[in-house]
């Protein structure tokens, strides 16, 4: 299990096109990963889940990655964030 913490720097927080993006990257792996916004959990292969925790700018959230390739996940995630949000 890796974990990956990061503070969301977009001015709209996690917003529809940006949350389809990291589910389609997400769906690319075989490992599971779910968002953590102050103990609310959601899995983000699922777009309404990922909606729902309405991640807003400044807001500190924690990726947790599971499985086989949870390396190459962190990896790609983590990079998608400090591009993108």
């Amino acid at each position: 299990m890796k974990e990956f913490h990061y503070t969301i720097t977009d001015q709209d927080g996690i917003h529809a096109r940006p949350a389809g993006e990291l589910v389609k990257l997400v769906k690319g792996f075989t490992s599971s990963v779910t968002l953590d916004k102050s103990g609310r959990k959601a899995d983000c292969s699922r777009l309404l889940a990922l909606m729902g925790l309405g991640v807003k700018k400044g807001d500190e959230v924690t990726f947790i990655f599971e499985g086989e390739d949870e390396d190459a996940a962190y990896d790609a995630v983590s990079s998608f964030l400090k591009e993108k949000l």
